[in-house]
């Protein structure tokens, strides 16, 4: 902090102050540091305020929240500063609403509004904290909105909410007998059709009412999208009741092409670009690839270029051609083209198939504890790199709660499609702790980037295998006698490392330890509160794939599949191509979830032990 230079004095304040420290420490790091009209200024008023008030000095904190409301009234920072003298000044709540919208502080004060800001919370944060629970209880009441209750215009906002949240009940019930806005009967047909009993039908039929009723709009696209991927050869009568236009679409002619009634090159040829395209090949391929016919495999593979997939698609298909191509007797072939697939990405399960395949696996996936192995270490830190210097200068500056809430403010309500702002918001809510949500944006923006190299990509690779309970995980793995990355492939996959989730089944934490499981492992009945906690779920679920590990004789992919499916259902799928041939054995496991899921889990592990020495 004796730098001459004002701005790097600050700086280094920031970064001490982001590393962790007490109240009264923070007050004197930062003291003199609010100077100027840098936004960094408004950011140590706010982290001075936060500071006074964790010590009591009442005062001197509302000074310093009027200092920096009035001093930075557009800065993100300022909407703490309305937050906080909104507890004893209501209008300045109602500033916060209409001037921050997006922002957390709102977010918050809209819920502690009680009935009365259930409106704000569906149209700009329904997945806050306690916002779907509102929203909920003010569709049954009608409170919120004056006298009179709510009128249409403001029920379909908040059924459109509930069904963004996967509500398809509660969201039906909200809306009642009107049809909603586009917008809301899409995100209620899509919810619908997950649910149970009839809300599938329910779902099918809002779905084809918003194609007819906006036939030309980018949501009817999107409806028959989803109607397309509906199970069964019923689909197709479903298809057929759409509007002649988006019956000419590529997810309808792609089930049609599936279904044998019209030719799937013609489909590849006119929509290459179109996911239903890549699907499409991808199923009739591996239809040939478990039926052996792989010479009508690798000319189904050969269609689309894999310059034109996704990197996750691309290596998919250039595994699946070198290993038709290796039953063709086409060996030089086959090596090209597992080596193309290694340039993409050396990671994730096809990069381990690959290696393996090309008798290259140096060293080899381990599942059981190695003492040579290097002992788990910290996520490397990344810069954010979203081309905005102010959210990246906070991010160096070790402050990813405020990047975030910036974020926040100014994306509003658009939900970001395009891979480079799903990569920085998932970044974003990793660093804030929210690893369920920024996982999945990862992945999603993972699946949506088009042609991305091994170089370019390795950062988000990074960030899609984090480290997280390193030391809970490291012991529990030593305990069980198990590499510690398999601890961290598994929870990564099952809960995506939030300790809290549970599924509809019943499986519970980091590990997803199902109550009966765990109670056989410990001797003695474990509470689902227990079972929230990291130590014990991941000394549980360490030993329960350390016995599975034993049973099955080091096998990693009947171990992996019978702690999805359980051992009794795996032990009916051993068959001889286990041995010769495990990538085709897992495609033809009869249960798509364990399917995915063994692929998944082996890719992780893979991509954890690579990562920290392999390059592209």
């Amino acid at each position: 902090l004796l730098d001459p230079d004002p701005d790097r004095r600050r700086e280094s304040s920031l970064l001490l102050v982001g590393a962790g420290a007490d109240p009264a420490r923070r007050r004197r790091l930062l003291r003199g540091q609010g100077w100027g009209a840098d936004p960094l200024a408004a950011l140590v008023l706010k982290l001075d305020a936060q500071a006074a008030e964790a010590l009591g000095q009442a005062p001197r904190a509302q000074q310093l929240w009027r200092q920096l409301a009035r001093r930075f009234p557009a800065a993100a920072a300022s909407a703490d500063a309305l937050y906080a003298l909104g507890r004893t000044e209501p209008g300045q709540r109602a500033a916060l609403l209409k001037r921050f919208p997006a922002h957390p502080a709102a977010l918050a004060a809209a819920l502690e509004a009680g009935p009365g800001g259930a409106l704000h919370l569906a149209r700009w944060g329904a997945r806050w904290p306690g916002a779907e629970a509102r929203i909920r209880q003010v569709c049954r009441s009608g409170a919120g909105s004056g006298s009179g209750g709510f009128g249409a215009a403001e029920r379909n906002e908040l059924a459109g909410a509930l069904a963004q949240l996967g509500d398809g009940a509660g969201a039906l019930s909200c809306l009642g007998p009107r049809r909603g806005s586009v917008g809301t009967e899409l995100a209620l047909g899509r919810a619908l059709l997950k649910g149970t009993a009839t809300q599938p039908a329910e779902g099918e039929k809002r779905l084809l009412g918003l194609s007819r009723h906006w036939p030309t709009s980018p949501e009817a696209a999107e409806a028959a999208r989803l109607l397309s991927e509906r199970p069964g050869p019923a689909a197709l009568a479903l298809l057929a009741q759409l509007p002649p236009a988006l019956r000419q679409t590529a997810p309808v002619q792609a089930r049609q092409a599936f279904e044998g009634e019209r030719a799937w090159r013609e489909v590849l040829a006119r929509w290459p670009a179109d996911p239903a395209s890549w699907d499409l090949s991808w199923e009739l391929a591996r239809q040939r690839l478990l039926k052996r016919e792989w010479a009508q495999a690798a000319a189904i593979l050969k269609v689309l270029s894999p310059d034109r997939l996704p990197t996750p698609l691309a290596v998919r298909q250039l595994f699946w051609l070198g290993f038709a191509e290796q039953r063709l007797g086409q060996e030089e072939q086959a090596r090209y083209h597992w080596r193309q697939l290694l340039q993409r990405s050396p990671w994730g399960y096809y990069g381990w198939r690959a290696v393996v395949r090309l008798g290259e696996e140096r060293p080899p996936l381990r599942l059981k504890a190695d003492p040579q192995a290097a002992p788990l270490a910290p996520s490397v830190w990344q810069p954010l790199g979203s081309g905005q210097p102010r959210l990246d200068r906070l991010w160096r500056l070790d402050q990813p709660l405020e990047a975030w809430e910036e974020w926040r403010h100014q994306r509003g309500s658009r939900t970001p499609m395009a891979p480079a702002p799903l990569i920085v918001e998932g970044r974003l809510r990793q660093g804030v702790g929210d690893d369920w949500m920024g996982l999945a944006q990862l992945e999603q923006a993972q699946l949506r980037w088009i042609g991305a190299r091994c170089p370019v990509a390795l950062p988000l690779e990074r960030s899609l295998h984090p480290v997280r309970h390193g030391a809970t995980f490291a012991g529990a793995a030593a305990a069980a006698g198990l590499d510690p990355t398999l601890l961290l492939a598994v929870a990564k996959q099952e809960s995506r490392f939030t300790a809290g989730v549970a599924s509809p089944a019943g499986a519970i934490g980091l590990l997803q330890v199902m109550p009966a499981t765990a109670a056989e492992l410990a001797g003695a009945p474990v509470s689902e509160d227990q079972l929230r906690q990291p130590e014990l779920n991941a000394e549980l679920g360490a030993r329960y794939l350390a016995l599975l590990l034993r049973q099955w004789q080091g096998n990693p992919f009947l171990t992996i599949a019978s702690y999805n499916a359980g051992p009794g259902a795996v032990q009916g799928w051993r068959n001889p191509t286990l041995e010769l041939e495990p990538e085709l054995w897992v495609e033809a496991i009869p249960y798509p979830e364990t399917r995915l899921y063994a692929k998944k889990v082996l890719g992780n592990l893979w991509s954890y032990q690579q990562l920290s020495v392999r390059g592209c």
